[in-house]
């Protein structure tokens, strides 16, 4: 566990969008590394936004640590915009390939738990089925959690994808919110940790 998670952290989505170029996201996981933040998932993908990908982070933070992760974030020359969707309306879904044991006994079981998740059948043998599932977090925990009793051979999850419901955008205007770090803060997270020379990825 993260040294910086406390009673009143609670799992949040950070949508970061970034120069399309490459060692950024060598230089943001390295950010976190150094200050011993774990990141539980990470999404990149381009947007339609020529020369900009757009980063999902899912974390444990409380309000000061996110405060204080988003600021060091904007320091990064690469870094565009950082939104934190805790306090937004937001759509969030995962995909999921599982591939779990089933022989003739136990398949029909199998499937109806597939239907009760809203899940398909994307790939099948004589002892296998591959499912494929798109749902929140916690639903693909739970399809995960009760096919354990058939035996999960193979499991793969893209992590968290997010968007914030209705006309408003997951990318801010420009120079709209870019959070100072303080005095205290800027002591607590030292240069080096949020500046990096180019790199390859």
């Amino acid at each position: 566990m993260s040294p910086h998670v406390s009673a009143s952290s609670r799992t949040r989505t950070l949508i970061a969008h970034v120069e399309d170029k490459p060692g950024v996201l060598a230089r943001i996981a390295s950010l976190f590394r150094r200050r011993g933040y774990n990141i539980q998932s990470l999404t990149v993908g381009r947007t339609a936004e020529p020369g900009v990908s757009r980063m999902t982070l899912m974390i444990d933070a409380d309000d000061d640590t996110a405060r204080r992760i988003e600021a060091n974030l904007y320091k990064l020359v690469n870094v565009l915009d950082v939104v934190d969707l805790a306090d937004h309306a937001a759509v969030n879904r995962e995909l999921a390939l599982i591939k779990v044991k089933a022989d003739v006994d136990t398949r029909p079981r199998v499937l109806q738990i597939a239907d009760v998740f809203h899940a398909r059948v994307v790939d099948m043998d004589r002892e296998t089925l591959t499912i494929e599932s798109t749902g929140t977090h916690d639903q693909i925990d739970g399809l995960v959690d009760v096919l354990g009793a058939f035996e999960v051979l193979d499991l793969v999850r893209s992590g968290v994808i997010a968007m914030t419901r209705g006309r408003e955008s997951s990318r801010p205007q420009p120079n709209t919110h870019v959070p100072s770090p303080t005095s205290e803060e800027q002591q607590s997270w030292p240069e080096s940790s949020t500046t990096a020379t180019p790199i390859s990825a």
